[in-house]
């Protein structure tokens, strides 16, 4: 089996606690791989799979824009690259995303995923808050999940299936090789959600 390179979009955010719990995942799961901070196209390139973290959407998405990164992006998710997004990274793969106070939002945005995504869902930064998860791909153990700052999935159609709910409102998703998550998986010690994730990518 070849080696299994795993990315982290390095642009702005959570970017070393994925790149962290990765490593750690591929050795508990016995995985020949290593995960990285990818900050340019020649990087981006070589990745088996890519994650985009939490942090300021908008601003990842323009610097992303600006590196040339959005467009490569996009052409490895049409490919089958196994993609996953946490909470900043939901957001830009999303195809119609909306902010309460501003309304329909101008941002660069990937457009890959058929969901409809609501910014800032769960209020701002002092409105954080962990919550035990049922997400039923992971099995029957609750899901430590943060929430920060976190958008919600309003609405899903085509291919895309609701992974996990959290008082009535879609906090996890997987359209084929696309994954998303509203709130922080890298700020657990649970790595069920990044083992399925590397899943995806073997």
């Amino acid at each position: 089996m070849k080696s299994l390179r795993v990315g982290v979009l390095g642009v702005q955010g959570a970017v070393s606690e994925h790149v962290e719990v990765v490593n750690d995942t591929l050795k508990i799961m016995g995985i020949n791989g290593v995960c990285e901070t990818v900050k340019n196209l020649n990087q981006l390139k070589e990745v088996d799979a890519l994650i985009i973290p939490g942090g300021e959407s908008t601003t990842i998405g323009r610097v992303a824009k600006e590196r040339g990164l959005m467009d490569e992006i996009v052409r490895k998710a049409k490919d089958g690259t196994p993609i996953f997004g946490t909470c900043a990274g939901l957001i830009l793969l999303a195809k119609e995303v909306y902010d309460l106070k501003v309304g329909v939002v101008r941002q660069p945005l990937l457009g890959l995923m058929d969901i409809k995504v609501v910014r800032n869902a769960f209020g701002r930064q002092r409105e954080s808050f962990e919550v035990d998860l049922n997400i039923p791909v992971l099995g029957e153990k609750p899901f430590p999940a943060v929430f920060i700052r976190a958008p919600v999935i309003e609405k899903v159609w085509g291919k895309t299936k609701v992974l996990a709910e959290f008082e009535g409102k879609i906090v996890a998703a997987q359209e084929e090789n696309l994954l998303v998550a509203a709130f922080h998986p890298e700020l657990t010690e649970d790595r069920r959600l990044h083992q399925y994730f590397l899943k995806m990518a073997l």
